[in-house]
């Protein structure tokens, strides 16, 4: 793991030294470089107050030239579940469908749940340790655990609320039904703190895309939440259940926006027909895809969902658990993994690719013009050790430091 940061600021201050992103130098219309320059960024209750010529006699904290940009945020992860911090264990041969590991939840779960606050906090560690301050958590939701996964995980992000936020899914791992879960989604549902309902694959575990679904909807309209639901299913009924999901959307407005479907594994097993026919429906309705990259050898049409203007959501999803021996909580990497799989890799289509470790908000827009950081932003931002967004992508570069808030930690001395 990557050493902590120090806390070097709390409160009002200021930064010199800082290198941002001013625009881009082009050689016969191509973008061939990123031109940055330093300046002194002064923060002010949380925010960003004033961004000025350098001064480098400045009493402010000197950051050395280090990049900033804007902080990363994890838009799909299970905070509730992790084995982070307990001894090494690779994924077992043993459990091969979701019904094994359901089964295998089971048992492990109540003995888990005895320190799921400290490791939850471990993990939120972890991506901060990667420049996260933001992250859509999934707790599970189901007879074995009751509403105690969300309990433990309110506690670690009460711990972590000056550094840290999330916003949470109600996630019925053991199915809707299967396990009778759905009277506790209903309590889930109405509480104040649950941001989305979730769903997981309501064919190959409930068996009826329709059942579940509508229940999903309804919870969702009832209590003015957002929709996210996993689908691993691939073929006929995972494209069913996007395409139902679409539908009930349509029907009901206030949820377009609001609606994402995790994985759509279904969506890279697609023509290149049907791939663009899926897309067009999905930006029509505004229902996003939020998805780990990649997943065993599923490569999915993230380049078509992003020309028909598709949301598209990116996280680690597993950070070595039980369900993957993979994830390492860093938002750059999933970024690199994806411009790389993706085939981008000029300086533009780099400094793009950014985008997807931010949640869409980049230093320059599509011209090169300078949007990020602006007066009376918040200060949430990491420091990297980078020429430029590029290189960052690129170089998976290291974390100086992390802002967040009032606060500021770094790496270095």
């Amino acid at each position: 793991m990557q050493s902590e940061y120090q806390p070097i600021a709390v409160g009002n201050y200021i930064l010199k030294n800082v290198r941002l992103e001013t625009g881009f130098e082009y050689d016969d219309k191509e973008v061939i470089r990123t031109k940055t320059d330093l300046f002194c960024v002064e923060i002010e209750e949380g925010k960003i107050k004033a961004i000025k010529p350098n001064d480098t006699q400045s009493k402010g904290i000197d950051v050395k030239g280090k990049l900033m940009l804007p902080a990363f945020r994890d838009m799909h992860v299970h905070l509730d579940k992790t084995l982070y911090g307990l001894p090494w264990q690779a994924l077992s041969p043993k459990r091969k469908t979701v019904k094994d590991m359901i089964a295998y939840e089971q048992q492990i779960i109540p003995e888990l749940l005895k320190t799921s606050v400290e490791r939850a906090e471990q993990l939120i560690s972890l991506l901060q340790n990667y420049g996260a301050t933001y992250a859509r958590t999934h707790f599970n939701v189901d007879p074995t655990s009751g509403l105690r996964s969300l309990e433990n995980l309110e506690k670690a992000l009460q711990n972590k609320k000056d550094s840290f936020k999330a916003e949470l899914v109600a996630f019925p791992q053991h199915g809707l039904y299967y396990t009778e879960s759905a009277s506790i989604m209903k309590e889930a549902a109405a509480l104040e703190s649950v941001d989305f309902i979730g769903g997981l694959d309501p064919y190959s575990i409930d068996g009826n895309i329709e059942k579940v679904l509508d229940l999903t909807v309804q919870l969702a309209l009832d209590h003015q939440k957002g929709i996210d639901i996993h689908l691993h299913e691939v073929g006929e009924s995972g494209m069913k259940t996007i395409n139902y999901l679409i539908d009930k959307v349509t029907e009901n407005p206030i949820l377009q926006g609001k609606t994402f479907v995790s994985h759509a594994f279904a969506l890279g097993h697609l023509s290149l027909k049907e791939t663009n026919e899926i897309a067009e429906k999905l930006a029509a309705a505004k229902v996003g895809i939020a998805s780990s990259v990649p997943f065993r050898g599923t490569i999915m049409p993230i380049p078509t969902l992003k020309k028909y203007g598709v949301n598209v959501l990116i996280g680690n999803d597993n950070v070595q658990d039980y369900w993957s021996t993979f994830g390492s909580g860093n938002m750059l990497q999933k970024a690199n993994l994806i411009a790389e799989l993706y085939g981008y890799e000029t300086e533009f289509e780099l400094s793009r690719v950014l985008a997807f470790a931010t949640q869409d908000i980049l230093p320059l827009d599509e011209n090169g013009n300078q949007q990020w950081p602006k007066t009376g932003d918040a200060a949430h931002a990491v420091f990297v050790d980078a020429s430029c967004s590029a290189e960052s992508v690129a170089r998976m570069s290291a974390i100086a430091g992390l802002m967040t808030k009032d606060h500021l930690g770094w790496k270095e001395s």
